[in-house]
């Protein structure tokens, strides 16, 4: 071993004493519990062949998309939300809905058909949305701390360009599927990465928000441009359309009446998938709704013994372990049907909610928490229950197309159920009761169907034309 001397000429090891060889043990002890946690989820996202499918490619890319659209959550919240009273902030936070989301109605249904005619353009697809976010976040840098209207325009393109990655990436899953893996584990995987890395970035994006308001914004910067580069990364075969065909979906009436294929539309996707979409809108307008009024309620009631920070915190907590549960349940099922798997969590939303109303004035800390996590474990499930359904049965040349409809259809139920939460009076057991009639309705549209569909197996793919 070289060896060098030291200022009393006695011989000292390359690295082993002295100032330099102190510091450089200390960064090795630093940077070891970093290594070994990367080198822990690196053996999970590469397990049972995800490795060599290109899947936990994926499944990484995912992890950088949540990311950065948490830390532009971030800044938008502490603009919009949190920095007005609540009243005001009610008026704000409407305001963003209905300039972010009406025409945002008109635009996501074009997201799929455009995407269908690109299908060897699929990472690129993915890199452009990446970079569009990128560029939008440094725009909104600029206008964050007035919150003004030309904040929306850009949240808007925010908005977008994170349903068309969130579509094609739906679309990809079958592609980078191992043999060993089933689509609805594949899903919760991805799902999964993506809660994690949200999990890290929320505590991030609020310590840059210490520093200033577009701070949270940079930081996204920097994230979309490095999941930019993982898009062009993804194995070629995202790209290939081989096996693939121009299709339409065909109703099982129409190919009665006569053969003739029907212009691809929900309600033509089987009723599998219909029903499924119909549960998970349920959801989904059960969590907007909890997402807006339990924010307000809690911002001018907070829970016993707890300030309003505090509550909102206890929430977000609740519902995200519950997300994370979700997912993590969804990874154990394997190969269990997604129809049964709806069907369930629909019938324990229900239950949950009406026992939220009839218990809210005796225990609310509990009452809440619960709700909140009952929601989010409900709306995982359902929503990767959603996604194996129309990987399973939607053609593969229109499956952007299905993917494109049912997140919008969904990005609209929690925009329904966002503004009933905004408008409603600040009363708990009200808003437990309405929260119990949004899942009633989903489960008296989809109830029957879902349980129909799991006895038959579920629903034969539709034709193709």
């Amino acid at each position: 071993m070289s060896s060098r001397t030291s200022s009393r000429g006695v011989p000292v090891p390359a690295g082993g004493g002295g100032a330099e060889g102190r510091a450089r043990r200390a960064g090795r002890a630093l940077r070891r519990p970093f290594t070994g946690v990367a080198r822990r989820l690196r053996r999970v996202t590469h397990a049972h062949g995800a490795g060599e499918s290109g899947l936990a490619k994926l499944i990484e890319l995912h992890a950088v998309n949540s990311a950065g659209d948490m830390m532009i959550t971030v800044a938008l919240a502490s603009t919009v939300f949190f920095s007005v009273p609540t009243n005001e902030a009610r008026g704000r936070v409407a305001l963003y809905l209905a300039v972010t989301m009406a025409p945002f109605a008109l635009l996501a249904p074009v997201v799929g058909p455009l995407l269908d005619r690109v299908p060897h353009g699929r990472r690129a697809a993915m890199a452009g949305a990446m970079l569009a976010r990128a560029l939008l976040a440094l725009t909104m840098s600029g206008a964050v701390a007035g919150g003004g209207l030309q904040l929306y325009p850009a949240a808007l393109g925010v908005l977008v360009a994170s349903k068309a990655y969130g579509v094609v990436r739906s679309a990809v899953v079958p592609r980078l599927l191992p043999p060993r893996i089933s689509l609805v584990k594949a899903n919760s995987r991805v799902t999964l990465a993506g809660l994690v890395a949200t999990g890290l970035a929320a505590p991030a994006g609020a310590g840059l928000h210490l520093l200033g308001p577009a701070w949270p914004l940079y930081g996204a910067f920097v994230v979309f441009v490095a999941g930019t580069c993982l898009s062009l990364s993804l194995p070629h075969k995202v790209d290939s359309a081989r096996g693939e065909a121009r299709a339409r979906l065909a109703s099982g009436e129409a190919g009665a009446a006569g053969g003739r294929p029907v212009k691809a539309g929900l309600r033509t996707v089987g009723p599998s998938v219909l029903h499924g979409l119909q549960a998970n809108a349920a959801l989904r307008a059960l969590s907007g709704f909890l997402t807006f009024f339990l924010a307000f309620l809690l911002r001018a009631q907070p829970l016993g013994g707890l300030g309003a920070a505090a509550s909102l915190g206890l929430v977000a907590v609740a519902a995200g372990a519950g997300n994370a549960l979700g997912t993590a349940v969804g990874a154990w099922l394997k190969a269990r049907g997604p129809e049964p798997i709806v069907a369930a969590v629909l019938g324990l939303a229900l239950g949950v909610t009406v026992l939220a109303a009839v218990f809210y004035g005796v225990m609310a800390v509990v009452v809440v928490t619960a709700v909140a996590a009952t929601a989010g474990l409900c709306q995982a499930l359902a929503k990767l229950s959603l996604d194996a359904m129309i990987q399973r049965d939607v053609p593969e040349g229109v499956r952007t197309s299905a993917f494109a409809r049912s997140e919008t259809a969904l990005q609209l139920a929690w925009v329904v159920g966002g503004a009933i939460g905004i408008s409603l009076p600040l009363i708990g057991v009200v808003g437990m009761v309405v929260a119990a009639g949004l899942v009633a309705v989903g489960a008296a549209l989809a109830g029957r169907g879902l349980l129909g569909a799991g006895r038959r197996g579920g629903s034969a793919a539709p034709r193709v034309a």
